[in-house]
């Protein structure tokens, strides 16, 4: 709770992975994935409640482990085409008592966020009034403007570059939602179905926190700094 807001938490761990088989509970550096976040959302000072809402047995066993509630999703909204926003709908409606004023989303894909970066999103969404906070990081190599499309074998600009700027330099800086985690209030889910809505905040993470598993070698990457870390 947060000046008299309740929050519940919901990390959508479903079983299927077209690049990586199982990779919810994929082991990295020997414990599965989706434990990492769970680590990290039981230390939150606002959180009052938490699922994991999956299709998948062994998830909710990996769940069951640590004590955590999961709510067995539907076939609907576990398909490859189905809305983050639905599935999450789908607990918000599930847990109609106690009323809860902010959901928050904490994505299990990111195993570098901390709470931290839980609480500073929940902290942000409370403190400003708006309907949606996204956590994000600032991009470099990426900036729009060094991004070109092709058009008659000929490079073309998305957005205007200053030829031979340093990256530090490109202006305004430009930033990336992270794939680590997304408050809203429970009237903007529920009213635009979405789960950024139309005064959204950022919450900015660094680049070094910022890795998100989707393709294989990104496990490499996770790793490698989580290794890393231990070892500072």
């Amino acid at each position: 709770m947060i000046n008299g807001k309740r929050v519940l938490a919901i990390t959508l761990a479903r079983g299927g992975s077209s690049k990586i088989k199982k990779k919810n509970i994929i082991p990295i550096c020997g414990k599965p994935l989706l434990h990492y976040t769970i680590d990290e959302v039981v230390k939150s000072k606002y959180i009052d409640r938490y699922f994991i809402s999956t299709d998948d047995d062994e998830i909710i066993n990996s769940s069951l482990e640590y004590g955590i509630d999961f709510f067995k999703r539907s076939k609907e909204f576990a398909s490859d085409t189905a809305k983050s926003s639905d599935a999450l709908i789908e607990v918000v409606n599930y847990v109609r008592e106690p009323y809860y004023h902010y959901i928050v989303e904490i994505m299990c894909t990111n195993p570098l966020k901390t709470v931290e970066d839980i609480d500073g999103c929940i902290e942000k969404l409370d403190a400003t009034g708006s309907d949606s906070v996204v956590s994000v990081c600032r991009v470099w190599d990426h900036h729009p403007s060094r991004l070109k499309y092709i058009e008659n074998d000929r490079l073309c600009d998305f957005y205007p570059e200053i030829l031979e700027s340093r990256r530090q330099n490109l202006f305004p800086p430009a930033y990336v939602r992270n794939g680590s985690i997304y408050a809203m209030t429970r009237e903007s889910l529920l009213n635009t179905r979405c789960r950024i809505g139309k005064d959204v905040r950022p919450y900015i993470m660094p680049e070094e926190r910022s890795i998100n598993i989707d393709e294989p070698i990104d496990l490499i990457v996770a790793e490698q700094i989580l290794n890393a870390n231990k070892r500072i």
